[in-house]
């Protein structure tokens, strides 16, 4: 990854561009440009068959600067920086802030092309991209750009393992508002991973997670849980309360639908006479189990922190 750093003072995490995509990028662009240029030389070469050889050659020399200089230039200031080959390998060229680039850029870039790739085969260019720690060329040192990469392969996000059934619903009642989003982050990473971890090494992680969990909600250390089992409670408890926030706003939000009778519905008629059915006595039910409030930690630090069950 490349900090670029803005003239707001943002830094973007760009991934630049090496050789082996640049080169095929390359290859793919003078594909079609030469194509193109062979298809007008021909179309050129029949239209001005009559003329002497000295206009000859400078319709060709200007049917060169065209096609396989001006094209190129007038692509990358269209497109911002993404010519046929670029798309298909997924590049990009963008300006040292992380900016498109204009019409100077790519000037600059197509000039020092005619030198670096068409003069000398791409030797110059090759060498250039190697030497660069960005993989620039020199026509991107002298124009101020930068190839980078605009399709990065996403992570794959890890699902958190569910907690032991006999912890389901123990933590209801924790207080989860003053715990930070990094601590959060860390120990998803912790339970998406804990099973390529060294058991010890595991274990003292989940550990320390847990004593800094327990410090930032107030709450003793439940006793006989251990810490990873812990930590997954605590998580599937933050989902599900974020999840009831959600869809409980969405399902009060959304309005009942009214009742649409279909063409050539006829209501049934009342009864004659309507008995009511006696309605049974109501049964006592039982209140619902309410979780014991945690108990004020004690006064004296705890020494051995997170201990997990013998």
């Amino acid at each position: 990854m490349s900090d670029l750093v803005t003239g707001d003072a943002v830094v973007l995490g760009l991934r630049p561009a090496r050789l082996p995509s640049r080169g095929l990028a390359i290859l793919l662009d003078l594909v079609v440009y030469v194509t193109g240029y062979v298809l007008l030389s021909v179309g050129l070469a029949l239209a001005t068959a009559s003329l002497d050889d000295a206009a000859q050659a400078a319709v060709g020399v200007a049917g060169f600067l065209l096609l396989l200089v001006g094209v190129p230039i007038a692509v990358e200031t269209l497109s911002h920086g993404r010519s046929l080959g670029k798309l298909a390998c997924g590049l990009r060229v963008v300006r040292d802030d992380g900016g498109p680039i204009r019409f100077r850029h790519a000037l600059v870039r197509g000039a020092m092309g005619v030198v670096e790739l068409l003069l000398t085969f791409g030797t110059i260019a090759c060498i250039a991209s190697l030497v660069s720690a960005r993989g620039r060329r020199l026509g991107d040192v002298f124009a101020g750009t930068l190839v980078v990469r605009e399709r990065v392969p996403g992570a794959r996000v890890m699902p958190v393992p569910p907690p032991p059934p006999w912890l389901a619903g123990r933590f209801t009642g924790l207080d989860l508002s003053a715990v930070p989003d990094g601590l959060w982050l860390a120990i998803r990473q912790y339970l998406t991973r804990m099973n390529q971890l060294d058991p010890q090494v595991g274990a003292a992680m989940a550990a320390r997670l847990a004593d800094d969990l327990l410090a930032r909600t107030g709450a003793p250390a439940p006793a006989g849980v251990p810490a990873a089992a812990f930590l997954m409670a605590v998580v599937h408890e933050r989902q599900s309360r974020d999840a009831a926030r959600a869809f409980g706003a969405a399902a009060a939000a959304a309005p009942a639908p009214a009742f649409q009778p279909t063409p050539g519905f006829q209501p049934a008629p009342a009864p004659a006479a309507f008995a009511p059915t006696p309605v049974p006595a109501p049964v006592a039910t039982p209140a619902p189990y309410a979780a014991p409030a945690p108990a004020a930690p004690a006064e004296a630090p705890r020494a051995g922190g997170f201990a997990p069950p013998a």
